[in-house]
Protein backbone atom coordinates (compact mmCIF):
# COMPACT_ATOMS: atom_id res chain seq x y z
CA UNK A 1 0.00 0.00 0.00
CA UNK A 2 1.35 3.35 -0.91
CA UNK A 3 2.45 5.70 1.89
CA UNK A 4 -0.60 8.64 2.10
CA UNK A 5 1.18 10.51 5.47
CA UNK A 6 5.07 11.28 6.07
CA UNK A 7 6.39 12.04 9.30
CA UNK A 8 9.29 13.56 9.56
CA UNK A 9 10.99 13.71 12.92
CA UNK A 10 14.34 16.34 13.65
CA UNK A 11 17.59 15.56 15.79
CA UNK A 12 18.66 16.92 19.03
CA UNK A 13 18.84 20.74 18.76
CA UNK A 14 17.73 20.54 15.00
CA UNK A 15 14.37 21.66 13.73
CA UNK A 16 12.17 21.68 10.76
CA UNK A 17 14.56 24.10 9.25
CA UNK A 18 17.64 21.23 8.83
CA UNK A 19 18.95 20.75 5.43
CA UNK A 20 17.04 16.98 4.85
CA UNK A 21 13.88 17.96 6.93
CA UNK A 22 13.52 20.93 4.06
CA UNK A 23 14.85 18.92 1.22
CA UNK A 24 12.03 16.19 2.21
CA UNK A 25 9.57 18.31 2.53
CA UNK A 26 10.36 20.09 -1.28
CA UNK A 27 10.70 16.67 -2.53
CA UNK A 28 7.56 15.79 -1.26
CA UNK A 29 5.25 18.93 -2.73
CA UNK A 30 7.02 18.79 -5.71
CA UNK A 31 6.68 15.01 -6.68
CA UNK A 32 4.06 13.70 -3.93
CA UNK A 33 1.88 16.39 -3.43
CA UNK A 34 -1.38 14.00 -2.26
CA UNK A 35 1.00 12.83 0.44
CA UNK A 36 0.29 14.63 4.02
CA UNK A 37 3.36 16.03 4.89
CA UNK A 38 4.37 16.90 8.68
CA UNK A 39 7.43 17.95 10.17
CA UNK A 40 6.90 19.78 13.25
CA UNK A 41 9.04 21.54 16.22
CA UNK A 42 9.44 18.98 18.56
CA UNK A 43 9.77 19.94 22.52
CA UNK A 44 12.57 19.82 24.71
CA UNK A 45 10.93 17.10 26.70
CA UNK A 46 10.62 13.66 25.38
CA UNK A 47 7.23 13.26 26.94
CA UNK A 48 6.07 16.43 25.35
CA UNK A 49 7.55 15.20 21.77
CA UNK A 50 5.48 11.97 22.46
CA UNK A 51 2.34 13.51 23.40
CA UNK A 52 2.50 16.08 20.64
CA UNK A 53 3.34 13.27 17.84
CA UNK A 54 0.18 11.35 19.70
CA UNK A 55 -2.49 13.60 19.27
CA UNK A 56 -1.30 14.75 15.38
CA UNK A 57 -1.42 11.08 14.18
CA UNK A 58 -4.14 10.36 15.68
CA UNK A 59 -6.57 10.17 12.82
CA UNK A 60 -3.09 9.18 10.36
CA UNK A 61 -3.84 5.77 9.23
CA UNK A 62 -1.38 3.19 10.49
CA UNK A 63 -1.53 0.91 7.37
CA UNK A 64 -0.64 3.88 4.93
CA UNK A 65 1.65 5.89 6.80
CA UNK A 66 5.75 6.03 7.39
CA UNK A 67 7.95 8.03 9.57
CA UNK A 68 11.55 9.44 8.47
CA UNK A 69 13.88 10.01 12.09
CA UNK A 70 17.36 12.16 12.25
CA UNK A 71 19.31 11.45 15.29
CA UNK A 72 17.51 11.98 18.32
CA UNK A 73 14.51 11.70 15.34
CA UNK A 74 15.51 8.64 14.65
CA UNK A 75 15.20 7.16 18.51
CA UNK A 76 11.94 8.99 17.83
CA UNK A 77 10.45 7.09 14.96
CA UNK A 78 11.53 4.15 16.04
CA UNK A 79 9.54 4.62 19.21
CA UNK A 80 6.15 6.14 16.75
CA UNK A 81 7.13 2.71 14.12
CA UNK A 82 6.91 0.21 17.05
CA UNK A 83 3.18 2.04 18.29
CA UNK A 84 1.37 1.96 14.82
CA UNK A 85 3.64 -0.91 12.99
CA UNK A 86 4.64 1.79 10.39
CA UNK A 87 7.26 1.79 8.09
CA UNK A 88 10.07 4.03 9.03
CA UNK A 89 12.95 5.43 7.99
CA UNK A 90 16.35 5.99 10.20
CA UNK A 91 19.00 8.41 9.41
CA UNK A 92 21.98 7.58 12.02
CA UNK A 93 19.56 7.16 14.20
CA UNK A 94 20.43 7.79 18.18
CA UNK A 95 19.86 4.46 19.89
CA UNK A 96 20.55 5.63 23.90
CA UNK A 97 19.77 9.29 23.56
CA UNK A 98 19.53 8.62 27.43
CA UNK A 99 23.17 7.81 28.28
CA UNK A 100 24.33 10.25 25.27
CA UNK A 101 22.33 13.29 26.45
CA UNK A 102 22.77 13.31 29.63
CA UNK A 103 26.05 15.24 29.48
CA UNK A 104 24.22 18.10 27.89
CA UNK A 105 21.89 18.70 30.43
CA UNK A 106 21.69 22.73 30.86
CA UNK A 107 21.30 25.77 28.63
CA UNK A 108 21.57 24.46 24.48
CA UNK A 109 21.25 26.36 21.17
CA UNK A 110 19.43 25.51 18.21
CA UNK A 111 21.61 24.62 15.09
CA UNK A 112 19.90 26.31 12.71
CA UNK A 113 19.21 29.51 14.67
CA UNK A 114 22.11 30.23 17.44
CA UNK A 115 19.57 32.96 18.86
CA UNK A 116 16.98 29.93 20.16
CA UNK A 117 17.65 28.74 22.98
CA UNK A 118 16.14 25.92 25.34
CA UNK A 119 16.92 24.40 28.85
CA UNK A 120 17.78 20.43 28.60
CA UNK A 121 16.59 19.59 32.15
CA UNK A 122 18.01 16.30 33.86
CA UNK A 123 13.96 14.74 34.26
CA UNK A 124 14.31 14.58 30.03
CA UNK A 125 16.95 11.69 30.66
CA UNK A 126 14.68 9.63 32.56
CA UNK A 127 11.66 10.40 29.81
CA UNK A 128 14.16 9.48 27.13
CA UNK A 129 15.07 6.22 29.15
CA UNK A 130 11.04 5.57 29.70
CA UNK A 131 10.92 5.80 25.94
CA UNK A 132 13.04 3.20 24.87
CA UNK A 133 11.65 0.51 22.55
CA UNK A 134 12.37 -3.17 22.75
CA UNK A 135 13.06 -5.31 20.14
CA UNK A 136 12.08 -4.42 16.76
CA UNK A 137 8.51 -6.07 16.30
CA UNK A 138 9.01 -6.34 12.41
CA UNK A 139 12.46 -5.51 11.34
CA UNK A 140 11.28 -5.59 7.89
CA UNK A 141 9.27 -2.06 8.22
CA UNK A 142 12.87 -0.28 8.90
CA UNK A 143 15.39 1.42 6.73
CA UNK A 144 18.41 2.57 8.40
CA UNK A 145 20.90 4.66 6.86
CA UNK A 146 24.10 4.59 9.03
CA UNK A 147 27.10 6.24 7.87
CA UNK A 148 30.55 4.38 9.65
CA UNK A 149 32.25 8.48 9.94
CA UNK A 150 29.23 9.79 12.28
CA UNK A 151 31.45 11.75 14.50
CA UNK A 152 28.79 11.75 16.75
CA UNK A 153 26.98 8.40 17.31
CA UNK A 154 28.62 4.71 17.43
CA UNK A 155 27.71 2.95 13.74
CA UNK A 156 28.33 -0.54 15.31
CA UNK A 157 25.58 0.21 17.92
CA UNK A 158 23.96 1.75 15.17
CA UNK A 159 23.94 -1.48 13.30
CA UNK A 160 23.44 -3.43 16.20
CA UNK A 161 20.38 -2.03 16.99
CA UNK A 162 18.77 -2.46 13.23
CA UNK A 163 19.95 -5.58 12.78
CA UNK A 164 17.60 -7.40 10.79
CA UNK A 165 16.06 -4.24 9.07
CA UNK A 166 17.28 -3.04 5.83
CA UNK A 167 20.21 -1.90 6.55
CA UNK A 168 22.72 0.45 3.89
CA UNK A 169 26.03 1.32 6.14
CA UNK A 170 28.03 3.89 4.41
CA UNK A 171 31.95 4.06 4.28
CA UNK A 172 33.18 7.33 5.87
CA UNK A 173 30.03 10.07 5.73
CA UNK A 174 29.09 11.96 8.91
CA UNK A 175 26.44 12.61 11.61
CA UNK A 176 24.27 15.24 9.22
CA UNK A 177 24.95 13.06 6.04
CA UNK A 178 26.27 15.32 3.94
CA UNK A 179 25.22 13.46 0.96
CA UNK A 180 21.46 12.96 1.65
CA UNK A 181 20.63 13.68 -1.72
CA UNK A 182 22.90 10.48 -2.45
CA UNK A 183 20.16 8.25 -0.76
CA UNK A 184 16.86 9.75 -2.01
CA UNK A 185 16.54 7.20 -4.57
CA UNK A 186 17.06 4.61 -1.56
CA UNK A 187 14.99 6.07 0.86
CA UNK A 188 11.95 6.87 -1.77
CA UNK A 189 11.85 3.57 -3.28
CA UNK A 190 11.82 1.93 0.54
CA UNK A 191 8.40 4.38 1.08
CA UNK A 192 6.33 4.19 -2.23
CA UNK A 193 5.13 7.27 -1.54
CA UNK A 194 1.86 7.99 -3.11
Amino acid sequence: MPITHLLYLHGFRSSPQSAKAQKMAALVAARHPAVRWWCPQLPPSPQDAMVLLEKGLADWPAGSMAVIGSSLGGFYATAVAERQGCKAVLLNPAVDPARDLARHIGEQTSWQNPDEHFFFEARFVDELRALRAGPLKAAQHYLAIIAKGDEVLDWHEMAARYAGASVRLLEGGDHALSDFDAHLPVILKFLDLA
